[in-house]
Protein backbone atom coordinates (compact mmCIF):
# COMPACT_ATOMS: atom_id res chain seq x y z
CA UNK A 1 0.00 0.00 0.00
CA UNK A 2 1.03 3.96 -0.39
CA UNK A 3 2.15 5.38 2.61
CA UNK A 4 0.85 8.43 2.01
CA UNK A 5 -0.95 8.68 5.43
CA UNK A 6 2.95 7.54 7.03
CA UNK A 7 3.42 9.20 10.83
CA UNK A 8 7.07 8.94 10.91
CA UNK A 9 9.25 6.55 11.30
CA UNK A 10 7.74 4.99 8.50
CA UNK A 11 6.45 0.84 8.35
CA UNK A 12 9.86 -0.13 7.13
CA UNK A 13 12.33 -2.32 9.36
CA UNK A 14 15.13 -0.21 10.63
CA UNK A 15 18.01 -2.06 8.63
CA UNK A 16 15.63 -1.90 5.39
CA UNK A 17 15.40 1.94 5.47
CA UNK A 18 19.06 1.95 6.48
CA UNK A 19 20.20 -0.47 3.75
CA UNK A 20 17.83 2.17 1.19
CA UNK A 21 18.91 5.41 2.45
CA UNK A 22 22.67 4.16 2.27
CA UNK A 23 21.88 3.47 -1.99
CA UNK A 24 20.63 6.96 -2.04
CA UNK A 25 23.81 8.73 -3.14
CA UNK A 26 24.87 5.93 -5.63
CA UNK A 27 21.17 5.91 -7.05
CA UNK A 28 21.01 9.52 -7.27
CA UNK A 29 24.04 10.07 -8.95
CA UNK A 30 23.68 6.74 -11.44
CA UNK A 31 20.06 8.05 -12.46
CA UNK A 32 20.05 12.04 -11.68
CA UNK A 33 22.47 13.28 -14.14
CA UNK A 34 19.88 15.04 -16.30
CA UNK A 35 19.04 18.68 -16.35
CA UNK A 36 16.40 18.67 -18.52
CA UNK A 37 12.70 18.88 -17.09
CA UNK A 38 11.70 16.95 -19.80
CA UNK A 39 13.41 13.38 -20.77
CA UNK A 40 14.89 13.80 -23.79
CA UNK A 41 15.58 10.61 -25.86
CA UNK A 42 19.53 9.65 -25.79
CA UNK A 43 20.20 13.27 -23.69
CA UNK A 44 18.66 11.38 -20.34
CA UNK A 45 18.59 8.43 -18.33
CA UNK A 46 16.20 6.19 -19.00
CA UNK A 47 12.60 6.20 -17.48
CA UNK A 48 10.68 3.82 -16.32
CA UNK A 49 7.49 3.15 -13.74
CA UNK A 50 10.27 1.35 -11.81
CA UNK A 51 12.66 4.54 -11.67
CA UNK A 52 10.05 7.12 -10.31
CA UNK A 53 8.87 4.86 -7.68
CA UNK A 54 12.16 4.10 -6.55
CA UNK A 55 12.96 7.77 -6.16
CA UNK A 56 9.81 7.81 -3.84
CA UNK A 57 11.29 4.86 -1.55
CA UNK A 58 14.12 6.48 -0.92
CA UNK A 59 12.44 9.52 -0.30
CA UNK A 60 10.42 7.71 2.84
CA UNK A 61 14.20 5.73 3.71
CA UNK A 62 15.79 8.53 3.82
CA UNK A 63 13.20 10.76 6.32
CA UNK A 64 13.56 7.37 7.88
CA UNK A 65 17.22 7.72 8.84
CA UNK A 66 17.47 11.71 8.89
CA UNK A 67 19.25 11.80 5.52
CA UNK A 68 17.83 15.30 4.64
CA UNK A 69 19.60 16.19 2.09
CA UNK A 70 18.91 12.86 -0.06
CA UNK A 71 15.57 13.02 0.69
CA UNK A 72 15.38 16.78 -0.46
CA UNK A 73 16.85 15.69 -3.69
CA UNK A 74 14.59 13.00 -4.32
CA UNK A 75 11.79 15.18 -3.76
CA UNK A 76 13.46 17.84 -6.63
CA UNK A 77 13.63 15.31 -8.88
CA UNK A 78 10.03 13.90 -8.53
CA UNK A 79 9.01 17.64 -8.62
CA UNK A 80 10.69 17.82 -12.13
CA UNK A 81 9.55 15.63 -13.35
CA UNK A 82 5.52 15.47 -12.71
CA UNK A 83 5.40 19.22 -11.93
CA UNK A 84 5.42 20.73 -8.34
CA UNK A 85 1.34 20.99 -8.79
CA UNK A 86 1.01 17.21 -9.10
CA UNK A 87 -1.26 15.95 -6.16
CA UNK A 88 0.94 13.23 -5.23
CA UNK A 89 4.36 15.38 -5.43
CA UNK A 90 2.22 18.06 -3.35
CA UNK A 91 1.85 14.93 -1.20
CA UNK A 92 5.14 13.84 -0.68
CA UNK A 93 6.06 17.26 -0.14
CA UNK A 94 3.85 18.01 3.16
CA UNK A 95 5.37 14.78 4.12
CA UNK A 96 8.71 16.06 4.37
CA UNK A 97 8.04 19.49 5.34
CA UNK A 98 6.22 17.85 8.53
CA UNK A 99 9.53 15.45 9.15
CA UNK A 100 11.26 18.87 9.07
CA UNK A 101 9.17 20.76 11.23
CA UNK A 102 10.83 21.71 14.25
CA UNK A 103 8.00 21.82 16.93
CA UNK A 104 4.10 21.73 17.24
CA UNK A 105 3.54 24.92 15.84
CA UNK A 106 5.15 24.56 12.59
CA UNK A 107 3.03 21.05 12.04
CA UNK A 108 -0.29 23.52 12.85
CA UNK A 109 0.79 25.99 10.32
CA UNK A 110 1.49 22.86 8.18
CA UNK A 111 -2.07 21.85 8.79
CA UNK A 112 -3.63 25.49 7.77
CA UNK A 113 -1.74 25.60 4.50
CA UNK A 114 -3.37 21.50 3.83
CA UNK A 115 -6.99 23.58 4.68
CA UNK A 116 -6.17 26.04 2.60
CA UNK A 117 -4.97 23.93 -0.43
CA UNK A 118 -8.27 21.67 0.43
CA UNK A 119 -10.54 25.06 0.46
CA UNK A 120 -9.27 25.43 -3.36
CA UNK A 121 -9.42 21.82 -4.85
CA UNK A 122 -11.61 19.29 -2.43
CA UNK A 123 -10.84 16.52 -4.43
CA UNK A 124 -6.93 15.98 -3.68
CA UNK A 125 -6.58 13.12 -2.26
CA UNK A 126 -2.96 12.93 -1.64
CA UNK A 127 -3.59 16.28 0.52
CA UNK A 128 -6.54 14.78 2.48
CA UNK A 129 -4.44 11.94 3.22
CA UNK A 130 -2.02 13.72 4.44
CA UNK A 131 -3.66 15.80 6.56
CA UNK A 132 -5.51 12.56 8.02
CA UNK A 133 -2.14 11.88 8.77
CA UNK A 134 -0.93 15.07 10.26
CA UNK A 135 -4.44 15.05 12.65
CA UNK A 136 -2.94 11.67 13.68
CA UNK A 137 0.39 12.56 14.75
CA UNK A 138 -0.96 16.08 16.76
CA UNK A 139 -3.10 13.20 18.62
CA UNK A 140 -6.58 14.44 17.07
CA UNK A 141 -7.61 10.75 16.37
CA UNK A 142 -11.22 11.33 16.08
CA UNK A 143 -10.94 14.08 14.24
CA UNK A 144 -8.88 12.36 11.30
CA UNK A 145 -11.74 9.59 12.03
CA UNK A 146 -14.35 11.97 10.73
CA UNK A 147 -12.04 12.91 8.09
CA UNK A 148 -11.18 9.38 7.10
CA UNK A 149 -14.86 8.35 7.06
CA UNK A 150 -16.13 11.22 4.71
CA UNK A 151 -13.30 10.34 2.13
CA UNK A 152 -14.39 6.75 2.12
CA UNK A 153 -17.90 7.92 1.64
CA UNK A 154 -16.61 9.79 -1.72
CA UNK A 155 -13.86 6.91 -2.29
CA UNK A 156 -15.55 3.77 -0.78
CA UNK A 157 -13.01 1.36 -2.95
CA UNK A 158 -9.66 3.37 -1.20
CA UNK A 159 -8.15 0.00 0.51
CA UNK A 160 -5.66 2.29 2.29
CA UNK A 161 -8.17 4.21 3.56
CA UNK A 162 -9.73 1.29 4.86
CA UNK A 163 -6.70 0.33 6.33
CA UNK A 164 -5.73 3.21 8.12
CA UNK A 165 -9.46 3.99 9.25
CA UNK A 166 -9.03 0.40 10.62
CA UNK A 167 -5.82 1.48 13.00
CA UNK A 168 -7.47 4.11 14.24
CA UNK A 169 -10.33 2.40 15.60
CA UNK A 170 -7.87 0.17 17.46
CA UNK A 171 -6.54 2.82 18.63
CA UNK A 172 -9.20 4.03 20.18
CA UNK A 173 -10.30 0.78 21.37
CA UNK A 174 -13.68 0.42 18.70
CA UNK A 175 -12.75 -3.51 17.49
CA UNK A 176 -15.97 -3.85 15.83
CA UNK A 177 -15.39 -0.84 13.63
CA UNK A 178 -11.95 -1.97 12.94
CA UNK A 179 -13.27 -5.75 11.83
CA UNK A 180 -15.42 -3.95 9.49
CA UNK A 181 -12.78 -1.82 7.74
CA UNK A 182 -10.65 -5.06 7.29
CA UNK A 183 -13.99 -6.73 5.79
CA UNK A 184 -13.89 -4.19 3.60
CA UNK A 185 -10.65 -4.83 2.15
CA UNK A 186 -11.31 -8.19 1.82
CA UNK A 187 -13.88 -8.01 -0.25
CA UNK A 188 -11.61 -6.63 -2.95
CA UNK A 189 -8.59 -8.67 -1.90
CA UNK A 190 -10.15 -12.14 -0.56
CA UNK A 191 -6.59 -13.23 -0.84
CA UNK A 192 -4.20 -10.79 1.28
CA UNK A 193 -3.41 -12.90 3.96
CA UNK A 194 -1.86 -9.80 5.77
CA UNK A 195 -5.00 -8.82 5.87
CA UNK A 196 -6.29 -12.13 7.08
CA UNK A 197 -3.72 -11.85 9.55
CA UNK A 198 -4.32 -8.37 10.73
CA UNK A 199 -8.24 -9.48 11.16
CA UNK A 200 -7.38 -12.41 13.43
CA UNK A 201 -4.97 -10.00 15.42
CA UNK A 202 -8.21 -7.43 16.09
CA UNK A 203 -10.29 -10.66 17.28
CA UNK A 204 -7.54 -11.66 19.51
CA UNK A 205 -7.41 -8.21 21.13
CA UNK A 206 -10.96 -7.53 21.05
CA UNK A 207 -11.72 -10.61 22.48
CA UNK A 208 -11.65 -10.87 26.37
CA UNK A 209 -13.99 -7.21 26.15
CA UNK A 210 -16.19 -9.25 23.48
CA UNK A 211 -19.72 -10.43 24.36
CA UNK A 212 -18.81 -13.76 23.12
CA UNK A 213 -15.41 -14.33 23.70
CA UNK A 214 -15.20 -17.93 22.57
CA UNK A 215 -16.46 -16.96 19.00
CA UNK A 216 -14.31 -13.91 18.96
CA UNK A 217 -10.75 -16.63 19.61
CA UNK A 218 -12.29 -19.41 16.98
CA UNK A 219 -13.10 -16.49 14.52
CA UNK A 220 -9.13 -14.96 15.12
CA UNK A 221 -7.92 -18.98 14.63
CA UNK A 222 -9.75 -18.97 11.62
CA UNK A 223 -8.46 -16.00 10.34
CA UNK A 224 -4.51 -17.09 11.24
CA UNK A 225 -5.27 -20.61 9.42
CA UNK A 226 -6.50 -18.76 6.37
CA UNK A 227 -3.23 -16.27 6.53
CA UNK A 228 -0.69 -19.52 6.60
CA UNK A 229 -2.93 -21.19 4.48
CA UNK A 230 -2.77 -18.27 1.60
CA UNK A 231 1.30 -17.26 2.40
CA UNK A 232 2.94 -20.26 3.86
CA UNK A 233 5.78 -19.27 5.88
CA UNK A 234 4.01 -15.48 6.93
CA UNK A 235 5.59 -15.58 10.85
CA UNK A 236 2.94 -13.08 11.44
CA UNK A 237 -0.03 -15.67 10.75
CA UNK A 238 1.87 -18.34 13.13
CA UNK A 239 2.55 -16.50 15.75
CA UNK A 240 -0.86 -15.48 16.27
CA UNK A 241 -2.31 -19.11 15.54
CA UNK A 242 -0.03 -19.94 18.27
CA UNK A 243 -1.72 -17.25 20.36
CA UNK A 244 -4.93 -17.62 19.94
CA UNK A 245 -5.42 -21.38 19.77
CA UNK A 246 -3.26 -21.42 23.08
CA UNK A 247 -5.74 -19.09 24.35
CA UNK A 248 -8.74 -20.84 23.97
CA UNK A 249 -7.16 -24.58 24.76
CA UNK A 250 -6.00 -22.27 28.10
CA UNK A 251 -10.23 -21.18 28.43
CA UNK A 252 -11.04 -25.05 27.79
CA UNK A 253 -9.13 -26.61 30.14
CA UNK A 254 -7.98 -30.29 29.81
CA UNK A 255 -11.49 -31.20 29.34
CA UNK A 256 -13.38 -31.67 26.19
CA UNK A 257 -16.31 -29.80 26.19
CA UNK A 258 -15.44 -27.53 23.07
CA UNK A 259 -16.50 -30.56 20.98
CA UNK A 260 -19.55 -29.79 21.98
CA UNK A 261 -20.05 -25.93 22.64
CA UNK A 262 -21.63 -23.97 19.67
CA UNK A 263 -20.68 -19.92 19.49
CA UNK A 264 -23.64 -17.97 18.61
CA UNK A 265 -21.60 -15.35 16.86
CA UNK A 266 -23.46 -11.87 15.03
CA UNK A 267 -23.86 -13.48 11.78
CA UNK A 268 -23.45 -17.08 11.97
CA UNK A 269 -23.38 -20.38 14.47
CA UNK A 270 -19.37 -21.14 14.46
CA UNK A 271 -18.78 -24.25 15.52
CA UNK A 272 -15.80 -24.10 18.22
CA UNK A 273 -12.72 -26.35 17.32
CA UNK A 274 -12.06 -29.33 19.77
CA UNK A 275 -9.32 -29.42 22.42
CA UNK A 276 -6.91 -32.00 20.23
CA UNK A 277 -7.44 -29.84 16.92
CA UNK A 278 -6.42 -26.71 19.13
CA UNK A 279 -3.61 -28.64 20.37
CA UNK A 280 -2.21 -29.22 17.00
CA UNK A 281 -2.70 -26.38 15.82
CA UNK A 282 -0.50 -24.92 18.48
CA UNK A 283 2.56 -27.33 18.21
CA UNK A 284 2.60 -27.13 14.55
CA UNK A 285 2.50 -23.08 14.83
CA UNK A 286 5.22 -23.63 17.22
CA UNK A 287 7.28 -25.89 14.93
CA UNK A 288 6.84 -24.25 12.04
CA UNK A 289 7.86 -21.06 14.16
CA UNK A 290 11.35 -22.69 15.24
CA UNK A 291 11.87 -23.62 11.31
CA UNK A 292 11.72 -19.96 10.29
CA UNK A 293 13.92 -19.23 13.24
CA UNK A 294 16.30 -21.41 12.45
CA UNK A 295 16.01 -20.24 8.60
CA UNK A 296 16.49 -16.71 9.14
CA UNK A 297 19.65 -17.38 11.30
CA UNK A 298 20.78 -19.30 8.33
CA UNK A 299 20.52 -16.60 6.12
CA UNK A 300 22.00 -13.82 8.43
CA UNK A 301 18.68 -11.93 9.18
CA UNK A 302 18.77 -9.15 12.07
CA UNK A 303 17.62 -11.03 15.45
CA UNK A 304 15.50 -7.91 16.46
CA UNK A 305 13.30 -8.71 13.89
CA UNK A 306 12.42 -11.90 15.17
CA UNK A 307 12.89 -10.90 18.36
CA UNK A 308 8.90 -11.55 19.21
CA UNK A 309 9.22 -14.79 17.69
CA UNK A 310 12.11 -16.20 20.61
CA UNK A 311 10.40 -14.78 23.20
CA UNK A 312 7.11 -16.35 22.86
CA UNK A 313 9.11 -20.13 21.66
CA UNK A 314 11.17 -19.59 25.29
CA UNK A 315 8.24 -18.95 26.79
CA UNK A 316 6.60 -22.07 25.17
CA UNK A 317 9.65 -24.31 26.20
CA UNK A 318 9.47 -22.63 29.86
CA UNK A 319 5.92 -23.84 30.02
CA UNK A 320 6.55 -26.96 29.20
CA UNK A 321 9.20 -27.85 31.69
CA UNK A 322 7.28 -26.48 34.48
Amino acid sequence: MSTLFSTLPLRQSHSEALSSSQQAGRYLEQYGSSAFPIPIPFLSSPESTELWSTYENLLYSCLRTGDDKAAHLCLEKLGVRFGTNDERVMGLRGLYQEAMAEDQSALLEMLREYDETLAEDPTATPIRKRRIALLKSLSREPDAITDLTELLEASPTDLESWAELCELYVSQGLYQQAEFCLEEILLSTPNAWNVQARLGEVLYTSAPAAQDQLGALTESVRRFCRSIELCDGYVRGYYGLKLASDKLLERFGSSNKAETQVSHSRNHELALPSVDVLQRLSESATSRLAEIMRDAGLHGSAFHDFAFVEDLLKATTMARQR
